[in-house]
């Protein structure tokens, strides 16, 4: 964990303060939150079956993730009294408007993979 008086946490700080964009890539940004958001956007999930669905995310990793997610408001957990407890993620009222704002970056993405990929095979040949 970092200080958060260090030059980089106060310039992350003040740049998503000031921008839009920048705080947007906060909330969903990481090597993990994508695929959480992806798969959840298309309805409620255990845990067990969203940790089955990601392959390669540890344990460590995908509670730490739905944990950022749960505090920035975009996904709730529930937590069922049942012998053994049942816990479920869905998405928010809040995590539901970002729906268009995934939606649009993954079709970018796949549209960039594909135009770059044409652009390495044109610049190797």
């Amino acid at each position: 964990m970092r200080k958060e008086t260090s030059t980089n946490a106060l310039n992350e700080r003040m740049l998503s303060d000031s921008c839009g964009m920048a705080y947007t890539l906060g909330v969903l940004g990481g090597r993990w939150k994508p695929a959480i958001l992806c798969r959840l956007m298309h309805g409620t999930m255990r845990y067990g079956e969203l940790k089955k669905s990601i392959e390669g995310i540890s344990e460590r990793m995908l509670v730490a993730q739905l944990r950022e997610l749960e505090r920035d408001g975009i996904v709730r957990r529930m937590v069922f009294p049942e012998v053994p407890p049942r816990v479920e993620y869905e998405m928010t009222e809040l995590g539901l408007t970002m729906q268009s704002v995934i939606s649009a970056m993954s079709d970018w993405g796949n549209m960039h993979r594909s135009v770059s990929g044409q652009y390495v095979a044109a610049e190797q040949a």
